[in-house]
């Protein structure tokens, strides 16, 4: 009995357990994105605001009664417009010859010019430009003289053209616009007639400068200029 027993056991055995194979999960990789840039702003710079100087014009203030105010640098030119004691105004330009102002008044629209002496100036009219002369042109009512002429007796040049017809309201003569040699300088001659029945004018006018002598002559109403006539000025 026991040696049986003993021979069952053996062949029994120690059975091996058979493995069942369990399969590895394999973990799906997480995908990590770079993190997003954030662009740095650009940094603008504010503009620095450069003021300009503005001009500071020389001023000038009427020191008479009653003064005029011309189209023009020198008293032959007609009155432009009239001026009284304190009124004000500001240097625009300066006369291309002799010491006239061009300005422009406060109770005016436009410019005109006048004489230094009669006004108080503040500030240094050397700073302003020099202002070329344009005269006010109408030819609605009157026309340029006609048949002008020139007649030189050695020295003197003696300048003569047709009357122009204009009613007394408007009269206010010719002017000449001229330029002659007297002793070897040479010298602007701005020369108004007072009305039109005066139609003769005689300048000195001699040898010695290197600019030749001429000029133009104007019908003048007291609206203003008509167009000019040149002068057939005579040679030495």
């Amino acid at each position: 009995m026991t040696a049986t027993a003993q021979t069952a056991t053996a062949a029994m055995g120690t059975e091996t357990p058979t493995l069942t194979a369990t399969s590895t999960s394999t973990d799906t990789p997480t995908l990590t994105l770079p993190p997003t840039l954030t662009p740095t702003p650009t940094i603008s710079l504010t503009p620095t605001i450069t003021f300009t100087p503005t001009f500071d014009f020389p001023k000038v203030t009427v020191n008479k009664a009653l003064a005029a105010c011309k189209f023009g640098p020198a008293k032959a030119y007609l009155w432009k417009f009239d001026l009284k004691l304190g009124d004000k105004g500001i240097v625009w330009g300066r006369a291309p010859v002799g010491d006239w102002l061009y300005v422009k008044m406060d109770r005016w629209n436009d410019g005109c010019w006048l004489s230094p002496y009669v006004v108080d100036v503040e500030g240094d009219v050397n700073t302003v430009i020099v202002e070329q002369v344009r005269l006010w042109i109408t030819n609605a009512l009157y026309g340029p003289p006609g048949d002008v002429r020139a007649v030189r007796d050695g020295d003197q040049v003696t300048v003569t053209w047709d009357e122009v017809y204009m009613t007394q309201d408007d009269d206010r003569g010719y002017f000449l616009d001229v330029w002659v040699c007297q002793d070897g300088n040479y010298v602007w001659m701005p020369t108004a007639m007072p009305d039109q029945y005066q139609t003769y004018v005689t300048f000195k006018d001699g040898p010695g400068c290197s600019q030749p002598s001429g000029g133009k002559i104007y019908t003048v109403e007291k609206h203003g200029y008509t167009s000019p006539v040149d002068i057939p000025w005579p040679s030495n």
